[in-house]
């Protein structure tokens, strides 16, 4: 089973995937789960946020495992990770694209047609999971129309990312104010 979880900041669309990593590791002993954390620590505000998310989350879901994957390496980490028991969380999609679309040290943005590969090497390695997978992620394309061509781009791709990895999920929940809609697929 894979399944989609968008939602707004703060919807509660970790939580819900942390819930069901909990439910995962209660329904067997011998079931695993790991957590692919693709936020990047690149500012004391983001480090103080990563640290804090570890030990929230530690208490919430204490079999709970914690991988850090950075940029290109998330299709590889769910390869690797992926197995009939263990349940991958991915959180989240949305910076894992950032860190795509703008890696450190780069000024601008890269191009849109830069992001094809890497999203295709998601699609894949999701197609090809031999066990549970719960991904997360924003869904922006709900407000205004940004200003810059940059935040466009970006609004674009990842309005495309998430109906791909949705076409590839059975499941797709979209979380608003701690609530769980189902979009796609049974509750």
């Amino acid at each position: 089973m894979r399944e989609l979880v968008l939602g707004g900041q703060k919807s509660g669309k970790s939580r819900w995937a942390e819930g069901r990593a909990a439910q995962w590791l209660a329904a067997d002993a011998r079931h695993r789960a790991v957590l692919l954390a693709t936020a990047q620590p690149r500012d004391a505000e983001m480090r103080a946020r990563i640290e804090r998310h570890r030990r929230e989350r530690a208490t919430r879901v204490p079999g709970l495992e914690t991988l850090e994957v950075a940029g290109a390496e998330l299709p590889q980490a769910l390869q690797r990770q992926s197995s009939p028991q263990a349940l991958v969380v991915v959180d989240c999609l949305t910076l894992w694209l950032t860190q795509l679309a703008w890696p450190p040290g780069r000024a601008a943005a890269v191009e849109p047609e830069a992001l094809e590969a890497p999203m295709q090497a998601l699609e894949q390695a999701l197609m090809a999971a031999s066990g549970p997978v719960v991904l997360v992620g924003n869904e922006i394309g709900l407000g205004v129309i940004p200003l810059g061509t940059e935040v466009r781009a970006f609004v674009d791709a990842l309005g495309t990312l998430n109906q791909r990895v949705a076409a590839c999920c059975e499941r797709v929940t979209l979380m608003v104010a701690g609530c769980a809609l189902t979009v796609k697929g049974a509750a």
